[in-house]
């Protein structure tokens, strides 16, 4: 397949504006201008590199990093000269569609290779070299995809697309209830006028100069002490004296967030189309009920101390509010500690009436200036004399440096976070620190959260953003939006609160209370009835399938968990099973046992009776538990060894046509029959030797355009695949990408000779079909005047610039999004994103969930820098990673990365440095950046010189784009802890089990020793490695072996033995896993194993043959950035 059909609809590389859809077929835009920007010098992580002369021969390969100068003490290979970059140009990008409905196709724009990139200043006889425009929009430089848009199907009940999120058992870690913050009184607000100049928010200076000496700030020194609530109005302030640095209130009410548009328009009026919520309807009036109680969420209201706004407050949500979840599981102390501030209960922010709102707040976000010393952010550090650098427990996200009173409310930054905890204030500062600026989402996550029934859902008369907690309230009844600044009205039904039963408080309302908010949507927001729950199984019944014995494990797994569905009485079931032919199964009421249906016409599918096929599950329940019962039995002796996948799949989507709903594939082999069949890519003796891996595209574009037609129709799909064959999961996974669906792969899969994938096998399918799940789903990204969206990454269809086509959504699926600044934010103090989730409930309810996230505008390298989310970053990098490796090639990904470690290392030596000093310098804050590209290079989605199943490695990419970042960076750098010596000191208290807590070790051989057993977390994976002289208590206590030659080759499972030892080992285990909602197995291994060579590729620091170590990697660059 081209590359245009692959990158069309997954956010690969093309631009997007927070404004109108572009035009497919209009001229090309030139490199560096975003659509309505003024044109900006694109920053390219892999941009022109000197080329690097060639190394004196040496004993060690060395791997493509491309040296500047030969390594001091690692010279490459006889023979082998140093590699050169190769042209780090972007490729081509394309114009995704932009509409859902059908329509001709535009002309193909002719494709025009972009024009060279000037090379940065600090290098030398430049070269064009991969690199990523990340911070700007790239140009649409290919054709349009040659995929049509979907067919419009069975509208979903939505007239804009917000986001919400499902009202299942919600388990949370992220929200647990605490005190409300006490009330802040602002500073006076500036009147218009042209802007002074401005300090840096934190008002750091660079490291290595002396603390300049105190500028005078508008630090009020009468301002109101944090304390108990006040008698009287709130305290007056002091006007900032004139010296202070103040900037103009922010743009005009009628400026827009986005699109220009008439601010005089009905809120009815404005972005108006199909599938957006935006426009909803005059309906009834009904009255504001918030003591909606959520039956999988209710609880009793949380006290909480009282907040101090004039009189009373708002508690921590009663009852209507808040819905309780069971006990989270228990977090380290140490990240608990430190975010703080984000895994609290939904805080209220009392904002006094008529005072500053965040968009006023220049004076008192100046003062927190820390003018006298360097923040331990930014603390220089040389990469190449501290070694110990990894932090004995998990790293906590960095904290916004907002007022206290918006950091409590802010929003959890497991479900939005931002790469950049400090927005540049323009492009071209941007551009200058090359760091990439984006969002991570996890959206749909389990939360505990408020549900609020009302008829009236306020928003934005202009650019229609939910009101949240980051808005300001000129006086009782105007409101300022915080994305475009238009001044609204309040409507009167949001004058009451019906908690305190007090009117004329709107800043007291929970919308204006929590970041995170779930509303029931009234009619307005639904163009037809909601969709019942759908579930439509299509199961390979082949003769590979059978030996595999997938079959009965899925089976019983469904018969176990039926009733624990999601849904209601309306839920309606379906199968398929097909070989060479597809067969149907009749399970309508009155039938003493189901039939089944038999089409072997493949090449013109049709449904043999297409009113019994999907039935109710209420209804047919018996019919439905008779024929799982039977199906294992059922093709026990087939012989039939062909596999029809394609027609099965244009079957399920003629079956789910009507209704949407969702399609579970199990497939085994390579499907070679009918429409959709492959051919074997794969050369196994090219694995390792190969220095560019190929077949990382579709091999044919079936499988797209059909996600196309079923996203259109509301219908996901999700792909488990179980083989120890090539599956070519490049070309069948797109038909999970593009339809919102998710992929389960389990290599070698067998009941019988892998015990360990069947486990983990059963538990991800209980957990697959008890989760929450989201229908018909929609989502929304908006934010502050200003800033525009540039790229999307995950698994989805792009309806229109900011908004995606989700037709299921569920709580363990994430997306990342790129961002650019078209304008200057010279007039913003801080800027907001919003990320709206509408969508349907398995109960049938329409419902809209929405994050709000606030962080400060800053105008200082160093700020910037000290914002830096390392975590954030390296997720966001392997997502736009894993595109370039489809899009141009793995060896152009792999020297981005690198590229994007040492341009922003570069830039943070030049421009924030005042005192250059010798050896590798990072800030604290990226001091872990160099090592987390390094593992990428090192993960299975990029590693080369390694023997890699080409499956293996496209399963690897598909986790890295999906996969929430807080799972994603465990398969990047996993955890390595020691267990033999484990103690209840430090330990944590859950449920009455302790949970000891050992120090995260470094990725290195040396940390090994062969007296111990170390605990290895590869996030998807675990492996409990056993040294030969491991200590006989712990071989006997923990493995229940009398010695090391005793341990099985295949122990999966850790014996239940009555010691403190096993107790202790099962316990930390179990807390690991009990993190994350999929199970991890757990593989334990000796010198002997098979598995050993996959745990020692995992040690990262280390050399290989083909890869560098972390110090020879650290060097290069070092070299790369003193050039």
């Amino acid at each position: 397949m081209s590359t245009a059909g692959f990158n069309s609809q997954n956010g690969t590389g093309q631009a997007y504006a927070n404004g109108p859809s572009q035009n497919p077929v209009a001229p090309h835009q030139l490199p560096g201008i975003g659509y309505g920007s003024t044109p900006q010098p694109t920053y390219d992580p892999m941009q022109a590199k000197a080329a690097p002369p060639p190394g004196p021969p040496g004993p060690y390969p060395v791997c493509s990093y491309r040296p500047g100068a030969p390594f001091v003490s690692y010279p490459p290979p006889s023979g082998q000269s140093m590699l050169t970059r190769p042209m780090m140009g972007g490729p081509p990008s394309h114009t995704p569609p932009q509409s859902a409905s059908p329509g001709p196709r535009p002309p193909p724009a002719q494709a025009t290779p972009p024009p060279a990139v000037s090379s940065s200043s600090y290098y030398t006889n430049p070269q064009q070299a991969p690199a990523w425009q990340y911070n700007t929009a790239p140009p649409p430089t290919g054709a349009p995809t040659s995929i049509s848009t979907p067919p419009r199907g069975p509208a979903p009940p939505h007239v804009n697309p917000t986001a919400s999120s499902p009202g299942s058992s919600l388990s949370s870690t992220a929200y647990s209830p605490a005190a409300p913050p006490p009330h802040v009184s602002h500073g006076v607000t500036q009147p218009p006028g042209p802007g002074m100049h401005r300090t840096p928010l934190h008002g750091y200076p660079p490291p290595g100069s002396a603390p300049p000496s105190m500028a005078p700030h508008a630090y009020q020194p009468n301002r109101a002490p944090y304390g108990p609530p006040p008698t009287g109005p709130p305290p007056s302030m002091n006007p900032a004296p004139p010296m202070a640095h103040a900037t103009p209130p922010p743009p005009k009410a009628e400026a827009q967030c986005g699109a220009a548009a008439n601010s005089a328009l009905p809120p009815a009026e404005h972005d108006c189309q199909e599938g957006d919520i935006e426009c909803p309807g005059s309906g009834p009036q009904a009255p504001s009920s918030f003591n909606h109680v959520d039956s999988r969420m209710g609880g009793p209201p949380q006290p909480g101390p009282p907040g101090r706004h004039l009189g009373g407050h708002y508690p921590s949500l009663p009852l209507g509010y808040q819905n309780a979840a069971p006990p989270p599981a228990a977090m380290h102390p140490a990240i608990q500690a430190a975010t703080q501030p984000y895994t609290q209960a939904p805080q209220p922010y009392q904002q006094p009436l008529g005072g500053p709102g965040p968009a006023q707040l220049s004076p008192s976000l100046a003062a927190m200036s820390l003018q006298s010393s360097t923040p331990e952010a930014l603390r220089v550090v040389n990469l190449l004399q501290e070694r110990n650098l990894l932090p004995p427990i998990p790293i906590p996200p960095p904290t916004p440096c907002l007022q206290q009173d918006l950091q409590k409310i802010n929003c959890n930054p497991e479900v939005f976070r931002s790469t950049l905890t400090s927005i540049p204030q323009t492009q071209s500062l941007l551009n200058k620190a090359k760091m990439p600026l984006g969002l991570l989402l996890h959206p749909f996550k389990d939360l505990s959260l408020p549900v609020v029934t009302s008829s009236t859902i306020v928003r934005c008369r202009s650019c229609r953003t939910y009101i949240n907690p980051f808005v300001s309230f000129l006086d009782q009844r105007r409101w300022k939006c915080n994305l475009c600044y238009r001044v609204n009205d309040v409507p009167e039904e949001f004058m009451y609160n019906p908690v305190s039963r007090s009117y004329g408080e709107p800043h007291k309302r929970p919308e204006v209370q929590n970041a995170t908010i779930e509303f029931i949507a009234p009619s307005e927001y639904m163009l037809r009835p909601p969709q019942p729950a759908v579930y439509l199984f299509i199961l390979d019944v082949s003769h590979n399938a059978v030996e595999t014995g997938y079959l009965s494990v899925f089976c019983q797994s469904l018969l176990d968990n039926i009733n624990a569905l999601p849904g209601d009485s309306r839920t309606k079931i379906g199968f398929v099973t097909f070989d060479s032919t597809i067969h149907f199964y009749n399970l309508q009421e009155g039938l003493s046992q189901p039939q089944m249906l038999i089409v072997s016409d493949i090449d013109d599918i049709f449904l043999p009776t297409p009113d019994s096929l999907l039935v109710n599950l209420n209804e047919c329940k018996e019919l439905v538990q008779d024929l799982l019962k039977s199906l294992p039995t059922l093709f026990q002796k087939t012989m039939e060894t062909q596999s029809a996948l394609g027609s099965a799949l244009q079957a399920a989507y003629k079956l789910l046509l009507p209704t949407g709903g969702r399609m579970s594939v199990f497939q085994t082999q390579l499907p070679n029959l009918g429409v959709g069949a492959l051919q074997s890519r794969e050369d196994p003796n090219q694995r390792a030797s190969a220095k560019d891996v190929q077949h990382l595209s579709p091999a044919t574009d079936f499988y797209k355009k059909l996600a196309l037609d079923c996203s259109g129709q509301q219908v996901a799909v999700d792909l488990f695949l179980l083989s120890s064959q090539y599956c070519d999961l490049a070309s069948l996974g797109c038909i999970s990408r593009y339809s919102a669906g998710s992929v389960y792969y389990y290599p070698s899969y067998h009941h019988q000779h892998n015990p360990a994938q069947v486990e983990c096998f059963q538990r991800d399918l209980k957990r697959y079909l008890t989760r929450k799940i989201g229908f018909e789903a929609v989502m929304r990204i908006r934010c502050s005047k200003g800033m525009s969206i540039h790229t999307f990454h995950g698994n989805f269809f792009v309806r229109s610039t900011d908004l995606l086509s989700l037709p299921n959504v569920n709580p363990d699926a994430g997306f990342a999004v790129q961002m650019s600044i078209e304008e200057n934010l010279d007039d913003m103090q801080i800027v907001s994103f919003q990320a709206a989730l509408l969508y349907t409930s398995s109960k049938g309810e329409r419902r809209i969930r929405v994050h709000t996230l606030c962080l400060p505008v800053v105008n200082s390298l160093s700020d910037i820098f000290a914002g830096a989310d390392v975590q954030a970053i390296t997720g966001l990098l392997a997502c736009m990673a894993v595109d370039r490796s489809a899009t141009a090639s793995l060896s152009d990904a792999r020297d981005a990365m690198t590229n994007a470690a040492i341009d922003s290392l570069a830039s943070y030596r030049q421009s924030v440095l005042s005192i250059q000093q010798p050896g590798l310098l990072a800030p604290a804050c990226l001091r872990l950046f160099p090592l987390f590209i390094l593992a990428l290079l090192k993960q299975k989605a990029f590693r080369t010189g390694t023997s890699t199943r080409l499956d293996d490695r496209l399963f690897a990419m598909c986790q890295l784009k999906y996969q929430p970042l807080v799972y994603s960076m465990l398969m990047i750098h996993p955890a390595l802890y020691r267990v033999d010596d484990l103690s209840d000191e430090g330990a944590l208290n859950i449920n009455e089990r302790t949970v000891p807590q050992p120090r995260v070790l470094q990725l290195s051989v040396e940390k090994l020793s062969r007296e111990a057993a170390f605990l290895m977390d590869a996030g998807t994976v675990m492996y409990l490695w056993v040294g030969r002289s491991c200590q006989p208590a712990f071989l006997t206590q923990v493995l229940g072996v009398s010695s090391y030659a005793a341990v099985p080759d295949n122990l999966h499972l850790l014996p239940e033995l009555d010691t403190a030892e096993s107790q202790r080992t099962r316990a930390f285990i179990g807390w690991l896993r009990d993190q994350r909602p999929f199970f991890p197995p757990l593989h334990v291994i000796r010198d002997e194993s098979q598995l050993k060579p996959t745990f020692m590729q995992n040690m990262i620091e280390d050399r290989t043959e083909s890869a560098l170590s972390y110090y020879e990697f650290l060097l290069h660059l070092q070299q790369q950035i003193s050039k």
